[in-house]
């Protein structure tokens, strides 16, 4: 069995246009929003951006920029909301 490493810049470049769901490393910190664009760094802008602390919104935030190293993963936002209900 051999390890394919995959570059996660196309990934990322196929869903600009579509909402996703950035969770980041610190706490319990999500934003949902849909992904402007993405650089050559893989920092990420959103648009439309709602706050989620503890999975409890905490307000819209607009134009929203965040920097590759704080991401722990990032969604699509449909995915994930099916995976949060298959486990309730």
């Amino acid at each position: 069995m051999s390890f394919q490493p995959l570059n996660p810049r196309p990934f990322l470049q196929a869903r600009v246009g579509t909402e996703v769901l950035i969770r980041l490393k610190w706490g319990q910190t999500e934003y949902k929003g849909t992904l402007e664009s993405i650089d050559s760094y893989m920092n990420v802008l959103l648009r439309d951006t709602q706050e989620f602390i503890d999975g409890k919104p905490t307000g819209a935030l607009g134009l929203v920029l965040i920097r590759c190293n704080n991401i722990l993963y990032l969604g699509s936002a449909d995915a994930v909301e099916m995976t949060d209900m298959e486990f309730k």
